[in-house]
C-alpha cells in the first residue's frame, strides 16, 4: 500500500476504484467495506484506493471540544496496511479552503481530475461538501464514474460504526469495542521521561505520548505490550491521575509485569483487554500504592485466566 500526502497528480498514477471516509478506528463495517471495493477493483482490472482526511473533519469544526479520536493516522495507516485490502492511500488536508469546497468542485477537481475514480465506493450515510450538500443521489448523476453505496454493516445484530466503538469504550465495554473493531482496542505512542513517581512506588510504569487531546477510554486496564524481549501483560491507568497532578493532560501510564528493560524512546501500541476500575483521586501515596497492588493482583488472575483459555 502506498500513501500519498495532498494532490498525489505529480505521480502519474492510472484511474482508480475508489472509497471516501474518515475510516476512524478502520472496525468491521470499514474492513468489510474495504474487501467490497477490491472485488469491484478486481473485477474491472483498476487499483483500490481510499480518500481520507486529516485532521478528522469533526476535529476541524470542533477544535475546543474535539470528539475522541480512536486511532492516529500512524495506526491507521498500520491497520489498512494489515488488511493488504488497497493499493493507494490519499490522505488530504483537511483546512478552511477544503471545507468550504462546494460539493459538485469537490467531485470535478477531486474525484474527477485528481484522483481519477472510475468506480466509487461510499457508506449509506455519506455527505460531503460545503454544507454537508453532496450526497449519494448527486455522486451517481455524474457520467465519469459508477457510484454504488455499502449497506450498513451489522456485527451480532449491531451496527459497526466509529460512534458505537466510542460508546463501548466511554462505557468500558471493551468486549464490545473488539467485537466491533475486529480486535483489541489499542493506542501506540512514544514513550517518554515523566516524574519518574512510579519507580519509588515501587510500581515503574512507561508514560505513553498520547498525541490527541482526549482519548476515547478512560480508567484502569488490562492490557498487553509487545517489547523489545516480546510480548508482555501489565496494568495501565488512562486519564488525569488527580492523585499526584494537577494538569488538565491525559496520561497513559503502563506498568508492565515481569520486565525491566528500558522503553525510552520506543513506541508501544497497547492493547486494552478489559477494563478494572474508574480511575479515583486518593488522599495519600499509601492509598494509592495500595490500590495499585490490588489492581495488578486482578490484572495477573485476569491475564492467567485468558492464557488457559487460549491453551
Amino acid at each position: 500500500m502506498q500513501v500519498f500526502l495532498g494532490d498525489p497528480r505529480r505521480f502519474g498514477l492510472p484511474a482508480c476504484a475508489l472509497t471516501i471516509g474518515n475510516f476512524d478506528g478502520v472496525h468491521m463495517g470499514h474492513q468489510n467495506m474495504l474487501a467490497r471495493l477490491r472485488a469491484e477493483a478486481d473485477a474491472r482490472d483498476l487499483p483500490a484506493a481510499l480518500l481520507t482526511f486529516e485532521p478528522h473533519p469533526r476535529e476541524f469544526f470542533a477544535r475546543s471540544q474535539p470528539p475522541a479520536r480512536l486511532s492516529t493516522l500512524r495506526d491507521k495507516v498500520l491497520f489498512l496496511r494489515q488488511l493488504g485490502l488497497i493499493d493507494y492511500l490519499f490522505v488530504y488536508r483537511f483546512n478552511h479552503g477544503f471545507s468550504r469546497m462546494a460539493a459538485q468542485d469537490f467531485v470535478g477537481q477531486v474525484l474527477v481530475e485528481q484522483l481519477q475514480a472510475r468506480y466509487l465506493l461510499i457508506g449509506d450515510d455519506f455527505q460531503f461538501g460545503a454544507d454537508r450538500k453532496g450526497d449519494f443521489q448527486l455522486l451517481s448523476a455524474c457520467p465519469g464514474f459508477v457510484t454504488e453505496a455499502m449497506p450498513s454493516v451489522l456485527v451480532q445484530g449491531e451496527r459497526a460504526s466509529s460512534t458505537r466503538v466510542r460508546e463501548c469504550l466511554a462505557g468500558g465495554d471493551l468486549a464490545a469495542a473488539e467485537r466491533l473493531l475486529g480486535r483489541p482496542y489499542q493506542l501506540s505512542g512514544r514513550v517518554m521521561h515523566g516524574k519518574k513517581l512510579g519507580r519509588t512506588i515501587g510500581f515503574p510504569t512507561a508514560n505513553v505520548h498520547l498525541p490527541h487531546r482526549k482519548p476515547a477510554l478512560q480508567g484502569v486496564f488490562v492490557v498487553e505490550v509487545d517489547t523489545p524481549d516480546g510480548r508482555k501483560g501489565g496494568v495501565a491507568s488512562l486519564g488525569l491521575n488527580p492523585t499526584v497532578s494537577t494538569t488538565p493532560d491525559y496520561k497513559l501510564e503502563v506498568h508492565l509485569f515481569d520486565y525491566a528493560g528500558d522503553l525510552y524512546g520506543r513506541r508501544l501500541s497497547v492493547r486494552f483487554l478489559k477494563k478494572l476500575r474508574d480511575e479515583e483521586r486518593y488522599d495519600n501515596l499509601t492509598e494509592l500504592v495500595a490500590q495499585i497492588e490490588h489492581d495488578a493482583a486482578s490484572a495477573k488472575t485476569y491475564l492467567t485466566s485468558l492464557q488457559r483459555e487460549q491453551a
